[in-house]
């Protein structure tokens, strides 16, 4: 089990006082309250005695008679208020959490024995109370609504015949109990997928059984799909599926040419990554009588092939997208249809789904078609081959990249002057050896070919949601799918302009358009500056999450009033959602059903955020990974975060980011002031508050704990 004493001690307060709160009219003494937990050593009951003459002292419980005691039950109604509410648990790493709420002002405190077997992200019903000795508000949850998982993952530790699961996540506090025949051949020190099957009232521990055996821990393999599994992504796909794909053909009938309009005699071709599998886009480029150019955006007809309620479909609908970490891809459709039949690869024709404009050389749009297209790409292109045209001015296809490039360059400057922000985060970037293990990190940043290739889809998705989206003939506009970006949240927002003014920044805005061009001049200031990071984290912060949604509220982040998603449905559901319902009304389809499309569009953004955090997630075992044979290096670094336990820095170096423990900073006794941010000495009153540079050294890479550890180090060391 887990060799946290603190947790193990919660877990044994908490079934106790369960004990009691199940018979709040009877009496026990602590050999009957023993049996029920099951403590059945000398030294076990001798715990319980003193865990229940602690929670007599807090009044929890009181002395009925010599030697019994009995749940407190005036106490417990003292305490309890006016009214129940319906929340969220955010557990912590300390088995305690808070209930977050729309009903309630204040997120809602909940010590562990009051949380009555509820989980993380468990949507829960909760009585509140304020409490005099802290004025604080605190509740106790009475009734769990819905369980945000069933599945953990975790190390096996067996134990006779029997295990424990001890759950990777430290927003798990307990250990889960495996009976022998539930232990799925699983063997010692295993990575594991477990699932809860019984947790009865005053059990200390949940019961489950094995699902799963990933793997020997520290295997790449086993640690990406644990991560998979972790945020309940899948890390296999059906065969099953495979072998469905395999069936379907890519030969083009003569039907699908007499459907479509042709674009094969056009000049067109892809720009991507060096290690794309999959292109889902493509652009063509005619030029036109009196400097004008039809400009084609052709997105790879998924659809066409994936029918809707086929097992295919099904398994895409339920993945909502492909997954990227660090080292592989996971994809939403079987890799022959993703990277065979639906990729647009070069000197091959390919049926498409496309956003065709006209333009004048100022990037003003003078007419626009949407519709099915067959298409044959003359060239593929890198990002790196496409900007070193751009540079250059020579090479394949230069007068066609050079006009795209041009024509690019203007939208992305309307945007800006429309009020679109401009966070361009440099991308973390690993180099690994044939055992997954990072030799090298580097950061990728976008540049004039990246930005070509986003203008475009951007006008594509843009466009394909105005014309559903906008009232035509005083009609409603039909439901669609939406790529929806709200306001930015006043209180954080607040929070950073106060942040920053410790750097020398301000951020003076009047309206929601000044918002994005403030943010926009801070971006430019703070670029390449230590502190760029950090600033540029807090402000993504401030920011609402971009999600999916039927009801159109615009997209801020972008300066669109109109946006959806339709350029890439090899790796995203709601791109095939948006291709279906579009297809349906330009044959003049009534509008389609509200509740499906709304409950898809929840489905997806939850997926989408799922995906980002199995993402993140995987970088940052990568981090600790690489830093491993980098115990006792020395470096400079800037601090990101200050809690009662450590200080968060982030080396300037690398961008990788470990803690310095509270307790192990030996030059004073420092406490964390909650009230100011920082952490500060008693005795020298030395102060670390967030931004401020140190310096640090390695001591510690714990891929179990996926926890870098550093100490502080005087200037001169470096």
């Amino acid at each position: 089990m887990k060799d946290n004493n603190k947790s193990q001690s919660d877990n044994k307060i908490n079934a106790i006082f369960n004990v009691f709160k199940s018979k709040p009219n009877q009496n026990f003494n602590y050999k009957q309250v023993s049996r029920i937990v099951g403590a059945e050593t000398d030294e076990e009951r001798r715990q319980v005695l003193e865990i229940l003459k602690e929670l007599t002292r807090q009044k929890t419980l009181r002395r009925a008679t010599q030697g019994k005691f009995r749940l407190n039950v005036q106490q417990q109604q003292r305490r309890r208020i006016k009214r129940v509410i319906t929340g969220c648990v955010d557990m912590t790493a300390n088995g305690y959490a808070f209930i977050v709420s729309d009903e309630a002002e204040k997120d809602v405190f909940v010590s562990q024995h009051n949380l009555n077997h509820a989980l993380h992200n468990d949507i829960v019903k909760v009585n509140i109370y304020n409490t005099k000795k802290t004025n604080r508000c605190e509740g106790e949850v009475i009734e769990i609504i819905e369980r945000s998982k069933q599945n953990f993952v975790g190390k096996i530790e067996i134990f006779g015949k029997n295990g424990f699961l001890v759950p990777d996540s430290r927003q798990m506090p307990y250990d889960i109990f495996i009976p022998a025949d539930k232990l799925n051949n699983a063997k010692n020190g295993q990575k594991v997928i477990g699932r809860i099957t019984e947790w009865a009232k005053n059990m200390r521990s949940p019961i489950g059984e094995i699902i799963d055996v990933i793997g020997n821990p520290g295997e790449n393999d086993t640690e990406m799909h644990a991560i998979l599994a972790e945020y309940d992504l899948p890390y296999r796909f059906p065969a099953k599926l495979d072998e469905i794909a395999e069936r379907i053909t890519e030969a083009i009938t003569d039907a699908d040419y007499a459907e479509r309009r042709d674009f094969r005699g056009i000049t067109t071709f892809t720009i991507d990554p060096d290690d794309a599998k999959d292109f889902d886009d493509a652009l063509s480029l005619r030029i036109m009588n009196g400097g004008k150019y039809e400009i084609g955006i052709h997105i790879a007809d998924v659809t066409h092939y994936v029918l809707p309620d086929t097992p295919i479909d099904k398994e895409a609908a339920e993945r909502a997208t492909s997954i990227y970490l660090v080292d592989r891809t996971i994809p939403m459709l079987p890799e022959r249809l993703s990277n065979f039949i639906c990729s647009l690869r070069p000197n091959e024709e390919k049926l498409c789904f496309s956003a065709v404009f006209q333009m004048d050389e100022k990037a003003n749009i003078t007419s626009e078609w949407f519709g099915r297209t067959v298409i044959y790409s003359n060239r593929r292109f890198t990002y790196d081959e496409a900007q070193q045209i751009i540079e250059k001015k020579q090479g394949d296809l230069c007068n066609e990249i050079l006009i795209l490039d041009k024509l690019a360059k203007i939208l992305r400057a309307k945007r800006f002057k429309a009020g679109a922000m401009n966070f361009e985060r440099a991308e973390p970037k690993f180099v690994l050896d044939e055992k997954g293990k990072p030799v090298s990190l580097y950061f990728k940043e976008s540049k004039d070919s990246n930005n070509l290739i986003e203008e475009f889809m951007l006008l594509a998705n843009r466009k394909v949601a105005e014309y559903i989206g906008k009232s035509q003939n005083n009609k409603k506009p039909k439901t669609f799918v939406y790529r929806v970006h709200d306001t930015p949240d006043e209180t954080k927002f607040n929070k950073l302009k106060e942040f920053i003014k410790r750097f020398g920044y301000k951020l003076k805005p009047a309206s929601e358009k000044d918002i994005s061009h403030e943010l926009n001049k801070l971006m430019t200031a703070v670029k390449n500056k230590p502190e760029a990071n950090l600033v540029e984290t807090l402000a993504l912060r401030s920011m609402a999450k971009a999600t999916y949604s039927i009801e159109n509220i615009g997209h801020y982040g972008l300066a669109f009033l109109f946006y959806t998603h339709f350029t890439s449905p090899i790796r995203r559901y709601p791109d095939m959602m948006v291709h279906r319902l579009l297809a349906q009304y330009l044959a003049n389809a009534k509008s389609a059903e509200k509740h499906y499309y709304q409950e898809m569009c929840k489905h997806s953004s939850m997926m989408e955020q799922r995906a980002t955090d199995a993402e993140r997630a995987s970088i940052k075992y990568k981090m600790v990974e690489f830093m491993q044979d980098k115990i006792g290096c020395r470096y400079e670094g800037i601090i990101t975060g200050v809690t009662e336990w450590g200080i968060y820095v982030e080396i300037c170096e690398n961008k990788i980011e470990g803690m310095v423990a509270i307790r192990g900073m030996n030059d004073d006794y420092y406490y964390f002031d909650e009230e100011n941010y920082c952490v500060t000495g008693r005795i020298h009153n030395k102060k670390y508050t967030l931004g401020d540079k140190v310096c640090i050294k390695v001591v510690r890479s714990d891929l179990e704990r996926k926890q870098i550890d550093f100490i502080m180090i005087p200037e001169e060391q470096i």
